[in-house]
Protein backbone atom coordinates (compact mmCIF):
# COMPACT_ATOMS: atom_id res chain seq x y z
CA UNK A 1 0.00 0.00 0.00
CA UNK A 2 1.39 3.36 -0.94
CA UNK A 3 0.91 6.23 1.49
CA UNK A 4 -0.14 9.41 -0.21
CA UNK A 5 -0.26 12.89 1.19
CA UNK A 6 -3.23 15.17 0.96
CA UNK A 7 -2.40 18.72 1.94
CA UNK A 8 -3.17 22.30 1.14
CA UNK A 9 -0.17 24.31 0.07
CA UNK A 10 -1.80 27.54 -0.95
CA UNK A 11 -2.21 28.86 -4.51
CA UNK A 12 0.36 28.46 -7.24
CA UNK A 13 2.64 31.46 -7.72
CA UNK A 14 2.01 34.00 -10.40
CA UNK A 15 3.19 32.54 -13.68
CA UNK A 16 2.34 28.98 -12.67
CA UNK A 17 -0.52 28.90 -15.12
CA UNK A 18 -3.63 26.79 -14.95
CA UNK A 19 -2.96 23.13 -15.60
CA UNK A 20 0.81 23.66 -15.65
CA UNK A 21 3.05 22.05 -13.05
CA UNK A 22 5.84 24.45 -12.14
CA UNK A 23 9.37 23.10 -12.39
CA UNK A 24 11.03 22.80 -8.99
CA UNK A 25 14.33 24.59 -8.65
CA UNK A 26 16.21 21.37 -7.85
CA UNK A 27 15.19 19.75 -11.14
CA UNK A 28 16.63 22.66 -13.06
CA UNK A 29 19.83 22.62 -11.02
CA UNK A 30 20.17 18.89 -11.56
CA UNK A 31 19.63 19.24 -15.29
CA UNK A 32 16.31 17.42 -15.25
CA UNK A 33 14.31 20.11 -17.00
CA UNK A 34 14.70 22.86 -19.52
CA UNK A 35 13.80 25.50 -16.96
CA UNK A 36 16.41 28.07 -16.05
CA UNK A 37 15.11 27.89 -12.50
CA UNK A 38 14.16 31.55 -12.29
CA UNK A 39 10.47 30.85 -12.67
CA UNK A 40 10.60 27.22 -11.48
CA UNK A 41 9.21 25.69 -8.29
CA UNK A 42 7.42 28.65 -6.71
CA UNK A 43 8.10 31.16 -9.44
CA UNK A 44 9.46 34.47 -8.27
CA UNK A 45 9.41 33.28 -4.67
CA UNK A 46 12.19 30.74 -5.19
CA UNK A 47 15.17 31.85 -3.16
CA UNK A 48 18.62 31.83 -4.66
CA UNK A 49 20.44 31.78 -1.29
CA UNK A 50 19.84 31.45 2.47
CA UNK A 51 18.07 31.92 4.77
CA UNK A 52 16.02 28.82 3.92
CA UNK A 53 12.56 27.77 4.98
CA UNK A 54 12.84 24.12 6.07
CA UNK A 55 10.31 21.38 6.76
CA UNK A 56 11.88 18.52 8.70
CA UNK A 57 10.63 14.90 8.74
CA UNK A 58 11.94 12.60 11.50
CA UNK A 59 11.22 10.34 14.45
CA UNK A 60 14.05 8.83 16.50
CA UNK A 61 17.30 9.75 18.31
CA UNK A 62 19.29 9.85 15.08
CA UNK A 63 16.80 12.29 13.58
CA UNK A 64 16.70 14.37 16.76
CA UNK A 65 20.37 15.30 16.34
CA UNK A 66 19.69 16.56 12.82
CA UNK A 67 16.76 18.61 14.10
CA UNK A 68 18.90 19.95 16.92
CA UNK A 69 21.48 21.22 14.40
CA UNK A 70 18.78 22.81 12.23
CA UNK A 71 17.28 24.50 15.27
CA UNK A 72 20.67 25.84 16.38
CA UNK A 73 21.20 27.22 12.89
CA UNK A 74 17.82 28.94 12.98
CA UNK A 75 18.67 30.53 16.33
CA UNK A 76 22.00 31.81 15.01
CA UNK A 77 20.95 35.22 13.71
CA UNK A 78 24.43 36.08 12.51
CA UNK A 79 24.68 33.03 10.25
CA UNK A 80 21.24 33.61 8.68
CA UNK A 81 21.06 30.07 7.33
CA UNK A 82 17.52 29.10 8.33
CA UNK A 83 14.60 31.48 8.62
CA UNK A 84 11.78 29.03 9.25
CA UNK A 85 11.79 25.51 10.71
CA UNK A 86 8.78 23.26 11.14
CA UNK A 87 8.57 19.56 11.96
CA UNK A 88 6.62 16.51 10.80
CA UNK A 89 6.71 13.33 12.87
CA UNK A 90 4.56 10.21 13.23
CA UNK A 91 2.02 9.30 15.93
CA UNK A 92 3.37 7.41 18.96
CA UNK A 93 1.67 5.32 21.66
CA UNK A 94 3.67 7.29 24.23
CA UNK A 95 1.96 10.49 25.43
CA UNK A 96 5.33 12.28 25.20
CA UNK A 97 5.81 11.19 21.62
CA UNK A 98 8.99 10.18 19.84
CA UNK A 99 12.35 11.93 20.44
CA UNK A 100 11.85 14.32 17.52
CA UNK A 101 8.45 15.42 18.78
CA UNK A 102 9.75 15.82 22.33
CA UNK A 103 12.56 18.06 21.14
CA UNK A 104 10.29 20.07 18.86
CA UNK A 105 7.77 20.71 21.64
CA UNK A 106 10.50 21.70 24.10
CA UNK A 107 11.95 24.07 21.49
CA UNK A 108 8.51 25.51 20.64
CA UNK A 109 8.74 24.47 17.00
CA UNK A 110 5.53 23.89 15.03
CA UNK A 111 4.85 20.13 14.92
CA UNK A 112 2.58 18.19 12.57
CA UNK A 113 1.66 14.52 12.86
CA UNK A 114 1.77 12.51 9.67
CA UNK A 115 -0.01 12.60 7.26
CA UNK A 116 -0.59 16.26 8.16
CA UNK A 117 2.36 18.27 6.79
CA UNK A 118 1.06 21.76 7.39
CA UNK A 119 0.18 24.32 4.75
CA UNK A 120 3.16 26.66 4.74
CA UNK A 121 5.69 27.38 2.03
CA UNK A 122 9.20 25.94 2.24
CA UNK A 123 12.37 25.97 0.19
CA UNK A 124 13.71 22.54 1.07
CA UNK A 125 12.70 19.43 2.99
CA UNK A 126 14.97 17.32 5.18
CA UNK A 127 14.36 13.68 6.08
CA UNK A 128 16.14 11.62 8.75
CA UNK A 129 14.77 8.27 9.97
CA UNK A 130 11.20 9.12 9.10
CA UNK A 131 9.86 5.69 8.17
CA UNK A 132 7.13 6.80 5.77
CA UNK A 133 6.89 7.02 2.01
CA UNK A 134 6.84 10.58 0.70
CA UNK A 135 4.74 10.90 -2.42
CA UNK A 136 6.01 12.45 -5.61
CA UNK A 137 3.43 15.20 -5.28
CA UNK A 138 4.86 16.18 -1.89
CA UNK A 139 8.49 16.11 -3.02
CA UNK A 140 7.71 18.32 -5.99
CA UNK A 141 6.30 21.01 -3.69
CA UNK A 142 9.81 21.90 -2.51
CA UNK A 143 11.75 24.14 -4.92
CA UNK A 144 15.04 22.53 -3.81
CA UNK A 145 13.60 19.06 -3.25
CA UNK A 146 14.05 16.94 -0.14
CA UNK A 147 17.42 15.96 1.32
CA UNK A 148 17.98 12.69 3.17
CA UNK A 149 20.52 12.19 5.97
CA UNK A 150 21.37 8.48 5.56
CA UNK A 151 23.78 6.74 7.99
CA UNK A 152 25.79 4.64 5.57
CA UNK A 153 28.12 5.06 2.60
CA UNK A 154 25.57 4.57 -0.14
CA UNK A 155 25.05 2.47 -2.14
CA UNK A 156 26.04 0.13 0.71
CA UNK A 157 23.15 -0.50 3.09
CA UNK A 158 20.18 0.99 1.33
CA UNK A 159 17.06 0.58 3.42
CA UNK A 160 15.59 1.23 6.86
CA UNK A 161 18.28 -0.30 9.12
CA UNK A 162 21.75 0.63 7.83
CA UNK A 163 23.41 1.08 11.24
CA UNK A 164 22.25 -2.31 12.50
CA UNK A 165 23.50 -4.06 9.37
CA UNK A 166 26.83 -2.25 9.54
CA UNK A 167 27.46 -3.75 12.98
CA UNK A 168 25.84 -7.10 12.17
CA UNK A 169 28.12 -7.70 9.19
CA UNK A 170 31.30 -6.53 10.87
CA UNK A 171 32.00 -3.54 8.63
CA UNK A 172 35.17 -1.70 9.61
CA UNK A 173 34.29 1.53 7.78
CA UNK A 174 30.97 3.35 7.50
CA UNK A 175 29.82 6.94 7.15
CA UNK A 176 26.98 9.28 6.34
CA UNK A 177 25.52 10.26 2.98
CA UNK A 178 23.55 13.43 2.32
CA UNK A 179 21.52 12.56 -0.73
CA UNK A 180 18.55 13.94 -2.56
CA UNK A 181 15.34 11.99 -2.68
CA UNK A 182 14.04 11.18 -6.13
CA UNK A 183 10.30 10.67 -6.67
CA UNK A 184 9.24 7.01 -6.52
CA UNK A 185 12.79 5.85 -5.69
CA UNK A 186 14.52 5.45 -2.35
CA UNK A 187 18.17 5.66 -1.32
CA UNK A 188 19.17 5.86 -4.98
CA UNK A 189 19.23 9.62 -5.53
CA UNK A 190 22.34 11.68 -6.21
CA UNK A 191 24.95 12.05 -3.47
CA UNK A 192 25.52 15.65 -2.41
CA UNK A 193 28.03 14.90 0.33
CA UNK A 194 29.55 11.73 1.78
CA UNK A 195 32.06 11.20 4.59
CA UNK A 196 33.51 8.00 6.01
CA UNK A 197 34.54 7.06 9.55
CA UNK A 198 35.99 3.89 11.09
CA UNK A 199 33.53 1.70 12.95
CA UNK A 200 34.59 1.55 16.64
CA UNK A 201 35.86 -1.97 17.45
CA UNK A 202 33.22 -3.95 19.34
CA UNK A 203 30.93 -0.93 19.32
CA UNK A 204 27.17 -1.34 19.55
CA UNK A 205 24.63 -0.01 17.08
CA UNK A 206 23.52 2.49 19.73
CA UNK A 207 27.07 3.82 20.08
CA UNK A 208 27.51 3.98 16.32
CA UNK A 209 24.18 5.79 15.98
CA UNK A 210 25.42 8.53 18.32
CA UNK A 211 28.60 8.94 16.28
CA UNK A 212 26.85 9.04 12.91
CA UNK A 213 23.99 11.28 14.07
CA UNK A 214 26.47 13.98 15.07
CA UNK A 215 28.41 13.61 11.83
CA UNK A 216 25.25 13.66 9.70
CA UNK A 217 23.91 16.80 11.37
CA UNK A 218 27.17 18.65 10.74
CA UNK A 219 27.28 17.50 7.10
CA UNK A 220 23.71 18.65 6.49
CA UNK A 221 24.45 22.16 7.73
CA UNK A 222 27.47 22.27 5.41
CA UNK A 223 25.28 21.31 2.44
CA UNK A 224 22.62 23.88 3.29
CA UNK A 225 25.21 26.66 3.36
CA UNK A 226 25.88 26.01 -0.33
CA UNK A 227 22.64 24.34 -1.37
CA UNK A 228 22.36 25.36 -5.05
CA UNK A 229 26.02 24.50 -5.64
CA UNK A 230 25.65 21.18 -3.79
CA UNK A 231 22.73 20.25 -6.02
CA UNK A 232 24.64 21.14 -9.17
CA UNK A 233 27.63 19.07 -8.05
CA UNK A 234 25.64 16.02 -6.97
CA UNK A 235 26.97 12.72 -8.29
CA UNK A 236 25.10 9.58 -9.13
CA UNK A 237 25.56 6.56 -6.90
CA UNK A 238 27.77 3.72 -8.18
CA UNK A 239 25.94 0.75 -9.66
CA UNK A 240 28.35 -1.64 -7.92
CA UNK A 241 28.52 -2.41 -4.22
CA UNK A 242 24.77 -2.16 -3.61
CA UNK A 243 23.56 -3.92 -0.44
CA UNK A 244 20.20 -3.86 1.29
CA UNK A 245 19.49 -3.17 4.98
CA UNK A 246 15.98 -4.50 5.65
CA UNK A 247 14.12 -4.00 8.90
CA UNK A 248 14.89 -6.46 11.68
CA UNK A 249 12.29 -8.62 13.39
CA UNK A 250 12.08 -10.71 16.53
CA UNK A 251 13.28 -13.69 14.49
CA UNK A 252 16.60 -11.90 13.93
CA UNK A 253 17.35 -12.23 17.64
CA UNK A 254 17.05 -16.03 17.73
CA UNK A 255 20.51 -17.56 18.04
CA UNK A 256 21.31 -20.50 15.75
CA UNK A 257 23.86 -22.37 17.86
CA UNK A 258 24.77 -24.92 15.19
CA UNK A 259 25.21 -22.32 12.43
CA UNK A 260 26.60 -19.17 14.05
CA UNK A 261 30.15 -18.64 15.23
CA UNK A 262 30.97 -16.83 18.46
CA UNK A 263 31.97 -13.75 16.43
CA UNK A 264 28.64 -13.76 14.59
CA UNK A 265 26.72 -14.07 17.86
CA UNK A 266 28.60 -11.18 19.43
CA UNK A 267 27.97 -9.05 16.33
CA UNK A 268 24.27 -9.90 16.59
CA UNK A 269 24.32 -8.93 20.27
CA UNK A 270 26.02 -5.60 19.57
CA UNK A 271 23.70 -4.92 16.62
CA UNK A 272 20.28 -5.66 18.11
CA UNK A 273 20.75 -6.52 21.79
CA UNK A 274 19.66 -3.07 22.99
CA UNK A 275 16.52 -3.30 20.82
CA UNK A 276 15.54 -6.97 20.99
CA UNK A 277 17.28 -9.26 23.54
CA UNK A 278 18.82 -12.37 21.99
CA UNK A 279 16.59 -15.40 22.47
CA UNK A 280 16.97 -19.16 22.77
CA UNK A 281 15.01 -22.20 23.97
CA UNK A 282 15.76 -24.32 27.04
CA UNK A 283 13.60 -27.27 28.03
CA UNK A 284 10.67 -25.80 26.15
CA UNK A 285 11.02 -22.36 27.73
CA UNK A 286 12.00 -19.19 25.91
CA UNK A 287 15.03 -17.55 27.51
CA UNK A 288 16.37 -14.09 26.74
CA UNK A 289 20.12 -13.68 27.02
CA UNK A 290 20.75 -10.22 28.45
CA UNK A 291 24.47 -9.76 29.08
CA UNK A 292 26.95 -11.52 26.82
CA UNK A 293 30.71 -11.53 27.46
CA UNK A 294 33.71 -13.02 25.72
CA UNK A 295 35.18 -16.12 27.34
CA UNK A 296 38.67 -15.85 28.81
CA UNK A 297 41.23 -18.28 27.39
CA UNK A 298 42.00 -19.59 30.88
CA UNK A 299 38.39 -20.71 31.20
CA UNK A 300 38.55 -22.57 27.89
CA UNK A 301 41.26 -24.88 29.24
CA UNK A 302 39.04 -26.03 32.11
CA UNK A 303 38.81 -29.88 32.04
CA UNK A 304 35.06 -29.54 32.45
CA UNK A 305 34.95 -28.08 28.94
CA UNK A 306 37.63 -30.20 27.30
CA UNK A 307 36.91 -33.57 28.83
CA UNK A 308 33.23 -34.04 27.98
CA UNK A 309 31.07 -34.53 24.93
CA UNK A 310 30.00 -31.05 23.88
CA UNK A 311 27.59 -30.01 21.14
CA UNK A 312 26.44 -26.56 19.98
CA UNK A 313 23.97 -25.23 22.52
CA UNK A 314 25.52 -27.09 25.47
CA UNK A 315 25.32 -24.86 28.55
CA UNK A 316 27.63 -25.13 31.55
CA UNK A 317 27.88 -22.97 34.66
CA UNK A 318 31.42 -21.82 35.41
CA UNK A 319 31.53 -21.23 39.15
CA UNK A 320 34.82 -19.31 39.32
CA UNK A 321 33.73 -16.63 36.83
CA UNK A 322 29.99 -16.91 37.67
CA UNK A 323 28.91 -17.03 34.04
CA UNK A 324 27.05 -19.48 31.84
CA UNK A 325 29.20 -20.92 29.08
CA UNK A 326 27.30 -21.79 25.91
CA UNK A 327 28.85 -23.74 23.05
CA UNK A 328 28.33 -22.45 19.52
CA UNK A 329 29.59 -23.47 16.07
CA UNK A 330 33.27 -22.69 16.71
CA UNK A 331 33.69 -22.07 20.43
CA UNK A 332 32.01 -20.55 23.46
CA UNK A 333 30.22 -17.40 24.56
CA UNK A 334 29.64 -16.24 28.14
CA UNK A 335 26.29 -15.13 29.55
CA UNK A 336 26.08 -13.13 32.77
CA UNK A 337 22.30 -12.83 33.09
CA UNK A 338 19.11 -14.14 31.50
CA UNK A 339 15.41 -13.45 31.51
CA UNK A 340 13.21 -16.43 32.40
CA UNK A 341 9.99 -15.16 33.94
CA UNK A 342 12.23 -12.60 35.64
CA UNK A 343 15.82 -11.41 35.35
CA UNK A 344 18.29 -13.93 36.76
CA UNK A 345 22.05 -13.81 37.16
CA UNK A 346 23.97 -16.78 35.79
CA UNK A 347 24.32 -18.02 39.38
CA UNK A 348 20.56 -17.68 39.98
CA UNK A 349 19.80 -19.61 36.79
CA UNK A 350 22.21 -22.37 37.81
CA UNK A 351 20.83 -22.66 41.33
CA UNK A 352 17.19 -22.47 40.29
CA UNK A 353 17.22 -24.45 37.05
CA UNK A 354 20.47 -26.06 35.89
CA UNK A 355 21.55 -27.63 39.19
CA UNK A 356 18.10 -29.16 39.95
CA UNK A 357 18.03 -30.60 36.42
CA UNK A 358 21.43 -32.25 36.84
CA UNK A 359 20.33 -33.64 40.23
CA UNK A 360 17.36 -35.32 38.57
CA UNK A 361 19.55 -36.52 35.70
CA UNK A 362 22.76 -37.41 37.49
CA UNK A 363 24.17 -39.42 34.58
CA UNK A 364 23.45 -36.75 31.99
CA UNK A 365 26.15 -35.14 29.88
CA UNK A 366 26.29 -31.41 29.06
CA UNK A 367 25.27 -32.31 25.52
CA UNK A 368 21.89 -33.32 26.94
CA UNK A 369 21.34 -29.99 28.66
CA UNK A 370 21.33 -27.55 25.78
CA UNK A 371 20.02 -24.25 24.56
CA UNK A 372 18.18 -24.83 21.31
CA UNK A 373 17.35 -22.55 18.43
CA UNK A 374 14.01 -20.85 18.97
CA UNK A 375 11.78 -21.12 15.91
CA UNK A 376 9.23 -18.32 15.95
CA UNK A 377 6.00 -18.97 14.05
CA UNK A 378 5.74 -16.93 10.85
CA UNK A 379 3.56 -13.89 11.08
CA UNK A 380 0.34 -13.76 9.12
CA UNK A 381 0.84 -12.05 5.83
CA UNK A 382 -0.30 -8.46 5.85
CA UNK A 383 -0.50 -5.80 3.23
CA UNK A 384 2.94 -4.35 2.79
CA UNK A 385 3.60 -0.80 3.89
CA UNK A 386 6.33 0.89 1.91
CA UNK A 387 8.68 2.86 4.10
CA UNK A 388 11.78 4.93 3.56
CA UNK A 389 13.72 5.26 6.80
CA UNK A 390 17.06 7.03 7.21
Amino acid sequence: MRVLVRCCWGPLPVGGGAGRRPTPRWRALAGLSGSSGGEGGRGARVREKPPWRVLFFGTDRFARETLRALHAAREDKEEELIEKLEVVTVPSPSPKGLPVKQYAVQSQLPVYEWPDVGSGEYDVGVVASFGRLLSEALILKFPYGILNVHPSCLPRWRGPAPIIHTVLHGDTVTGVTIMQIRPKRFDVGPILKQETVPVPPKGTSKELEALLSSLGASMLISVLKNLPESLRNGRQQPTEGVTQAPKISAATSCIKWEEQTSEQIFRLYRAVGNIIPLQTLWMGNTIKLLDLVEVNNSILTDPKLTGQAITPGSVIYHKQSQILLVCCKDGWIGVQSVMLKKKLTATDFYNGYLHPWYQKNSQAQPSQCTFQTLRLPPKKKQKKKIVAMQ
